[in-house]
């Protein structure tokens, strides 16, 4: 029942109000003798403690430890049943971690300082965690309350080296054991550094497994918290690295917490609730569980909560130590220094122009679609200072830019967060190209009616590799593997056995290793970090005009850039009303569907209307989502509001609702619209009300009859004109 999808007019002539979509399923009413936990997941907090971009030296809206810790406490006091894990990469990331306290790991670490107040029960290692080498994440994540897990790797001794691989915790007389992996290809990164290359890392999923046994029957209910994606990153046959293939190998898994790779992950796999967060605490997992009298799982349910308007914890700002850094970092960037030494210095130098375009359509970075003054800038530093041939980086903030007028050094850590030395090694014209085809697979597959480009979710934005020295053509027609085109070098076709000396940062070389694309020693290293060499360079070309050399471009694509359907489409993008394509292009065969989902909701004694995602059930009814209705009704006769009351969502009528406005779905699965609806209970103005509802991606759909059951309303549908 897939036809006329969007197509249909939800008329509300006593006008009403749906609940939010923040109803965990698990929040039906329990029978006697039921419990019910909550698990919060946080995970990539990369050193975010205030919620403050050091780069911008600004504050944020909707990320940082201080917001989480709001939503944290709020969930403990509506259930104080509540487990609280993290899933790692958290002591590195900003300039406040990385150029200030992670070189005194001694010293009292103020990211740890805050995960200790929030009250964590577990934290599992991240690749970051090791950046320094092991002895320094081990001085700093000594200083922890609470057990730091890392069951697959293992020192000489075949000791976890945090000293425990899972831990288990009883909370409202249910035991949570929580298993803690991280992905085994820390060597591929951090190889040479103090410790590294002394330690075992295991495949994940055997890990896991040794670990399930050593529990046995002493759990209710098995958390694995995995710093890892679902899919291989480069593993791909044996899924060492794989949150999938542990899950394949490990079904007894009740609850599963995946990091690293910086996306929302929202799933049910059988009875497996799986959960992942973005980064720098834009959000947080959380995961619901209803046992019964004999703690068997009855139900479960994930939803990502989102940072978003969220008020920052001033009692987590206030820590002395928290309080102190942030302050300590400020003072950092306005001195301007880089130093040995961690001391300011002088002004950097300043900039004649912005050096990033605007991106056409809102989260598309330009700096991913087209070749752009950010990275030339970067690869022209990392050319000279190597005397190579070839050189390449990735764009590792999507927004990252150098603006007109004068820079600070958190300017250039916007551009280059990481602490990477350069190496240079031989590689082959055939190398060469396969090393391109790597980089070009974040890209996806250009297809009929796409009129954007978009990327691969499972190949992160630090993976995109950007390259200088070549000139190529990246035809995205084709699939991943087959799409590097007419690539030249000094004027002249490449050739396969052509030798050239290719410059990449440490973690680079160390990853095309690993994955065979090259095979060559390193014949250089730099003794400067790529960030200090930028600082060099712009002292020597202040003022420091934005260059680019368009020596690549996209091919094999058409974006039917004068159609007006194209621009209707984008419009909706950036005024927020449709979701960024990131990772679906925008395709004009779903522009009709698309378009039936706005304006789609009449309030009669308003007269007005609204726009609610939609679409059509199995069993042919349109389905609404929740949220949008109850943010379209605001300010009618039968205005209501949503919030959290005994353990189940509430709606409060005649009350203006105050959630926020969620951008329209790019496309909804037909495997969404084809499931069974499932009851759901809510409380409206006190009275239990149990209604069908469909769960898509962390928010509730209803249809109108549905609607109707909960608020006594006569809701209608009618064909929307065309």
């Amino acid at each position: 029942m897939k036809k006329h999808r969007g197509r249909h007019l939800l008329s509300l002539l006593a006008s009403a109000a749906l609940l939010a979509s923040l109803l965990p399923a698990a929040f039906a009413a329990e029978a006697e003798g039921e419990k019910h936990i909550t698990i919060l997941g946080t995970s990539d907090m990369h050193g975010n403690i205030w919620g403050y971009s050091y780069e911008d030296n600004a504050e944020t809206d909707n990320n940082g430890m201080a917001r989480l810790y709001t939503y944290i406490q709020q969930v403990r006091a509506e259930n104080p049943n509540t487990f609280l894990v993290d899933a790692g990469d958290d002591i590195q990331g900003t300039i406040m971690t990385d150029d200030l306290y992670n070189k005194t790991p001694e010293e009292p670490h103020p990211v740890v300082t805050a995960m200790n107040y929030m009250g964590y029960d577990a934290m599992t290692l991240g690749n970051h965690e090791f950046n320094w080498g092991i002895p320094t994440m081990q001085s700093i994540l000594g200083q922890a309350s609470f057990p730091v897990l890392a069951a697959n790797v293992t020192g000489a001794q075949g000791e976890p080296v945090t000293g425990a691989g899972w831990t288990i915790v009883e909370r409202g007389g249910v035991k949570l054991a929580v298993i803690g992996v991280v992905t085994p290809d820390v060597p591929i990164w951090d190889s040479g550094k103090d410790g590294i290359d002394d330690a075992v890392y295991e495949a994940a999923n055997v890990a896991v497994g040794k670990a399930i046994d050593e529990i046995g029957d002493q759990a209710d209910v098995i958390m694995v918290s995995a710093h890892m994606g679902m899919y291989a990153e480069f593993d791909e046959e044996g899924g060492s690295d794989s949150a999938q293939k542990i899950l394949d190998d490990n079904p007894e898994i009740d609850v599963l917490q995946v990091a690293h790779n910086h996306v929302v992950v929202n799933e049910k796999q059988g009875s497996t609730v799986i959960g992942g967060v973005r980064n720098g605490g834009r959000d947080i997992a959380r995961f619901d569980l209803t046992l019964d009298a004999d703690n068997q799982i009855i139900d479960s349910s994930v939803e990502i909560v989102d940072m978003t308007g969220v008020t920052p914890s001033q009692e987590l700002r206030e820590i002395p130590l928290v309080a102190e850094a942030h302050q300590k970092t400020i003072d950092y960037i306005n001195g301007g220094g880089s130093g040995d030494e961690g001391e300011g210095g002088a002004s950097l130098g300043s900039t004649t122009a912005r050096f990033q375009p605007e991106n056409e359509i809102r989260g598309i970075p330009a700096g991913r679609v087209m070749d752009t003054a950010v990275m030339d800038l970067i690869n022209t530093v990392q050319l000279e200072n190597s005397g190579a041939d070839v050189t390449a980086v990735a764009l590792f903030k999507d927004t990252s830019d150098l603006k007109k007028g004068d820079l600070n050094y958190g300017n250039l850590f916007d551009i280059y967060k990481y602490p990477n030395v350069l190496y240079t090694v031989k590689v082959s014209g055939a190398e060469m190209k396969a090393y391109m085809e790597w980089a070009a697979a974040c890209w996806n597959q250009w297809k009929e009616g796409d009129v954007s480009i978009s990327f691969n979710p499972q190949k992160p934005g630090y993976l995109h590799d950007h390259f200088i020295g070549l000139n190529y053509e990246v035809n995205l027609s084709k699939p991943a593997g087959e799409r590097i085109e007419n690539v030249t070098f000094q004027g002249k076709p490449l050739t396969d056995d052509m030798t050239l000396t290719l410059c990449v940062n440490d973690y680079r070389y160390t990853g095309l290793k690993n994955e065979g694309i090259i095979s060559g020693e390193k014949e250089w290293e730099s003794s400067a970090s790529v960030r200090d060499m930028l600082v060099a360079y712009l002292a020597e070309h202040d003022p420091l005009e934005p260059a680019v050399d368009h020596n690549w471009k996209i091919t094999g694509v058409d974006l039917q850039k004068d159609n007006p359907d194209r621009a209707t489409l984008i419009e909706l993008v950036n005024t927020g009303r449709l979701e960024s394509p990131y990772s679906q292009s925008l395709n004009l065969d779903t522009y009709s569907e698309v378009l039936g989902m706005v304006d789609n909701v009449k309030v009669s004694d308003l007269d007005k209307t609204g726009t609610a995602a939609s679409f059509v059930g199995a069993d042919g009814a349109p389905y609404f989502r929740m949220r949008d209705l109850a943010y379209t009704f605001n300010g009618s006769k039968n205005q209501f509001n949503v919030s959290w009351a005994d353990g189940k969502v509430a709606i409060t009528t005649s009350t203006a609702y105050d959630g926020e406005l969620f951008p329209l779905p790019v496309r909804i699965p037909a495997a969404v619209q084809e499931q069974i609806p499932a009851d759901i209970t809510v409380s409206v103005d006190g009275t239990d009300i149990t209604v069908p509802a469909i769960l898509f991606d962390g928010h509730y759909y209803l249809t109108v009859d549905g609607m109707n059951a909960l608020l006594g309303t006569n809701a209608t549908i009618q064909e929307k004109a065309a």
